[in-house]
């Protein structure tokens, strides 16, 4: 292991960094496959004593002012910035995120996160209720009933994320969940988690106390799962496949944990016959620019209206060799590697599957030149909505063009899916588009954007998960509700 390499074999567990007890496993650069650097291997034990010290901290954090917590916050998103020279590097050699995407949304974010959070909770934690008059019953005198809805921290809470934005998804985790009096345990995707491993070191370095921030990182399933049965652990927040989603929710459901899960998405992009086509194809294209499609919100459907069905072909088509596909550390490059060769050849075997299923490769991304590298190019395919890679979330630059004939139509293609996380309408009549919006069976959805506000609530119908974050929607997730009631 030469000395360039990002080496880390330590757990944070009560304030104590401590060697973990597997040893370490390697991280691979996806664009090089390189070994990037080592990164901790933990135990179910070592999982356990996380959450065991988050349980003894939780109480002394709960009682901290608001004050000093929102310092702590603010001090979090002050050194994460002034690190961020010495955090890009390493997150977009352990994400393969491109050098647009990791300066933009990868560190940047996950700072605005904690300084979001830095805001004084107590108008979203404690909301009066309007009195009420009361007459005298056998249950108690009449009187003049008060009351006010008092949110109380959840407790511990395991934040589990996925690999696509580690740090941004962490924070989007961590920072409300500190900010509303819960102690965390940090539990990374095991594909990238070194810089991670930097963000809790920023927060422990920062003055959290002991136990109220843990890490832990495994490269195998059981410590996240001991977690997950722990009656140390209040809540489970996960970020992450609608599989593994479901399979925290069976096992949390033996303990009542409180879950928060953002699964997966199907997301579909509805282009009406009078839309503006250029700017649904800024929105469409993003599936193969943003991370390589590896987001849960892409419009990775694009259900177009056959008299539009022509020029977006045409738009995509053109679009398509202007995205370069290949070194994420260069300026240049708009598409990146897929995480692992294992999503790669994941991602081309429902390439693959399409033609024997009725569909048309239009754009061919299976085929890029480079020797190195888990990459797969901008791929369109086109054919109905029964298509195996219309149905199940790939994850990778993949879009499935389907044409629709009437407006119904489109509506019910769109609603014809087991996801519901992030959809988007496109047309020249915004009234139109906001009506129909309405009628979309998703959490989320854009109107002529694929643009965020992020302080509107996050989370999906059906099986893209439970829950809402985002803004002080964030607050509440992470708070259990108390009513307060009492008389004149």
């Amino acid at each position: 292991m030469t000395s360039n390499k990002h080496v880390e074999e330590n757990l944070l567990i009560d304030g104590q960094w401590v060697p973990a007890s597997g040893g370490t496993y390697e991280i691979i650069n996806p664009a090089t496959e390189e070994v990037v650097g080592l990164a901790p291997n933990a135990s179910v034990a070592d999982a356990l004593a996380a959450a065991k010290a988050a349980r003894a901290a939780q109480p002394g954090w709960a009682a901290t002012s608001v004050e000093e917590r929102s310092e702590l916050m603010l001090k979090a998103a002050e050194a994460i910035r002034e690190k961020a020279s010495e955090l890009l590097p390493l997150v977009i050699a352990e994400t393969g995120a491109t050098a647009t995407v990791g300066s933009r949304m990868q560190v940047p974010v996950a700072a605005d996160r904690f300084a979001r959070y830095a805001r004084d909770p107590r108008p979203v934690l404690a909301t009066p209720l309007n009195p009420q008059v009361a007459t005298a019953s056998p249950l108690a005198p009449g009187g003049v009933i008060g009351g006010l809805v008092n949110r109380q921290p959840a407790g511990v809470v395991a934040c589990i994320t996925s690999y696509n934005f580690p740090m941004v998804n962490m924070a989007g985790k961590v920072a409300p969940a500190l900010a509303a009096g819960n102690t965390v345990v940090v539990k990374p995707a095991p594909q990238d988690p070194l810089a991670i491993v930097e963000l809790v070191r920023i927060l422990h370095d920062v003055g959290f106390p002991p136990g109220v921030v843990n890490f832990i990182n495994c490269n195998t399933p059981e410590p996240a799962a001991a977690l997950v049965d722990s009656l140390d652990v209040d809540m489970i927040s996960f970020t992450g496949s609608t599989e593994v989603g479901k399979r925290i929710m069976e096992s949390g459901g033996k303990t009542m944990k409180r879950l928060l899960l953002e699964l997966g998405g199907k997301g579909a992009a509805l282009v009406l016959d009078d839309a503006d086509v250029k700017a649904a194809l800024t929105c469409i294209g993003s599936t193969w620019s943003f991370h390589s499609g590896q987001i849960c919100t892409a419009p990775t459907r694009a259900v177009v209206h056959s008299s539009l069905v022509d020029q977006v072909i045409e738009g995509l088509t053109t679009m398509a060799p202007f995205l370069p596909v290949g070194d994420p550390t260069d300026k240049a490059t708009m598409i990146g590697p897929l995480i692992s060769a294992a999503q790669r050849d994941r991602v081309v075997n429902y390439i693959n599957g399409a033609e024997p299923e009725g569909g048309t490769v239009i754009i061919d991304g299976r085929e890029t030149g480079l020797d190195k590298g888990f990459f797969v190019g901008p791929t369109l395919i086109s054919g109905t909505n029964d298509l195996t890679c219309a149905r199940e979330e790939i994850f990778g630059p993949v879009i499935t063009l389907i044409p629709f004939d009437d407006e119904e139509e489109g509506i019910a293609i769109v609603n014809d899916t087991e996801f519901g996380l992030y959809d988007y309408v496109f047309s020249k009549d915004a009234g139109r588009a906001f009506n129909i919006a309405k009628q979309f069976q998703a959490g989320h959805v854009g109107v002529n954007t694929a643009q965020r506000n992020h302080d509107a609530p996050f989370g999906g119908f059906k099986m893209s998960g439970v829950g809402r974050d985002g803004g002080d929607y964030g607050l509440l997730a992470y708070s259990e509700t108390q009513a307060i009631i009492w008389s004149s």
